[in-house]
């Protein structure tokens, strides 16, 4: 298949000396930098990498199970309750 594309001039010229060089044609050197250098990379997400932020210290209570929710919950309402009382 035809197709037109723009290059660069230095960009161009050095890429028609590679394939000179490796005694190809132009048209092979660029398949080859497209399937190498775009296709084959993973898809661009949307997402920005997810990034796990990490705490030590008084942030969790020792003995805190963290498995259970309700255990969490419970620990939340006597933390208010004890700032209230005081």
């Amino acid at each position: 298949m035809r197709t037109t594309i723009s290059l660069p001039e230095p960009l161009l010229e050095n890429a028609k000396q590679l394939a000179a060089e490796r005694g190809t044609t132009l048209s092979a050197i660029v398949e080859v930098a497209v399937r190498n250098l775009v296709l084959a990379q993973d898809p661009v997400s949307s997402a920005p990498p997810f990034r796990l932020h990490t705490v030590r210290g008084k942030l969790v209570t020792a003995g805190l199970d963290l498995d259970r929710s309700s255990a969490l919950i419970v620990a939340d309402d006597e933390a208010a309750f004890r700032s209230h009382r005081r």
